[in-house]
């Protein structure tokens, strides 16, 4: 399987706290905190697109890894909230970065998306050896909820983590390595309406002058979500051990998408994993949808969570729905 070699994350210096959100609406930081875990949320500012949000993620990723940006020959943004919807953010992505010539996709799997991008990414090295494929995982989940609907405003935020993958390591690899041990994605369309933004598309139709309404925001039925996102990710996980012939005593690190900690916990909890096993930081950071598990990632490896030799294992679950699993084997 091939390899993650270089890991990076960005988030905006704009942080908003529980205090700032009673302002907003009536909630109050026991509440948000008992219920979600959350503490604080960052937000881009005024002038920042996802795209800036992806340029800072991929920059840390290619500082970390010591490759030159020119080495680079294929650039998958994984995102919810592009830029636009056309041009594609990861055309605007290779721009900033100063490179041409190189292939560029955009992948919309909600909070699946890095996990999604990851295993294209690891389809294309395997048919180009000589590949070498940036993915990011970039949003700005602030801009896509309304701010007087108490049920999702305090849940997401913003941020960005990138990871450069290719079949063969460089003969002297810097910054973080893993070995991409397997991944497993599934869907299950029938539940595409729990978790939603309909208004953008074709589905609603809108001309000149047509006001901004409910439907251009997130809308989410919560608690359906959760006992798909705990079941989806529960099962996911087992499928992925069973099939690699690993127990959860053999897991250094389980980081699951960070919704928020009753998820966290629950999945913990169905999987027997031990609480010291079992990566969150979503106190900090709020759902940031699919730049969750990069960002958990990027921070798990800064506190020296995944030590040479251990296998961490990843899930998400994102609308769709989409759900996923994947085992990294840490180098």
């Amino acid at each position: 399987m091939p390899y993650i070699n270089g890991l990076g994350k960005y988030v905006p210096e704009k942080i908003i706290d529980n205090a700032y959100l009673e302002k907003l609406v009536e909630t109050s930081d026991e509440w948000i905190t008992s219920r979600t875990g959350i503490k604080r949320r960052r937000m881009a500012a005024p002038d920042e697109i996802t795209s800036d949000l992806a340029y800072k993620a991929s920059l840390a990723a290619l500082h970390d890894s010591g490759r030159n940006v020119t080495d680079i020959t294929h650039v998958f943004v994984s995102s919810a909230t592009p830029d636009a919807l056309c041009p594609i953010t990861a055309c605007v992505l290779i721009r900033k970065l100063g490179i041409k010539g190189v292939m560029a996709f955009d992948c919309n799997a909600a909070c699946s998306g890095f996990v999604n991008a990851l295993q294209l990414a690891c389809y294309t090295a395997k048919a180009d050896p000589n590949a070498l494929i940036l993915v990011v995982a970039a949003e700005i989940m602030t801009r896509k909820v309304d701010w007087s609907d108490r049920s999702t405003c305090v849940l997401f935020g913003d941020g960005a983590g990138a990871v450069l993958v290719s079949q063969n390591l460089p003969p002297d690899p810097k910054g973080f390595t893993a070995e991409i041990k397997d991944i497993l994605v599934d869907t299950d369309g029938e539940f595409s309406e729990l978790i939603a933004i309909h208004a953008g598309g074709s589905r609603e139709h809108y001309t000149v002058g047509t006001p901004v309404n409910r439907e251009y925001f997130i809308r989410m039925e919560g608690r359906e979500v959760f006992k798909q996102a705990v079941r989806s990710m529960t099962s996911a996980s087992q499928t992925i051990l069973e099939r690699n012939g690993l127990k959860i005593e053999d897991i250094a690190l389980a980081i699951p998408h960070q919704a928020n900690d009753r998820i966290i916990q629950a999945v913990g909890d169905r999987l027997n994993i031990p609480e010291e096993k079992l990566f969150s930081n979503v106190s900090e950071y709020g759902n940031t949808s699919s730049a969750s598990v990069s960002l958990a990632l990027a921070d798990a490896r800064n506190a020296g969570r995944m030590p040479a030799g251990s296998t961490v294992l990843l899930t998400t679950f994102g609308g769709g729905f989409i759900w996923t699993a994947a085992l990294l084997k840490i180098i």
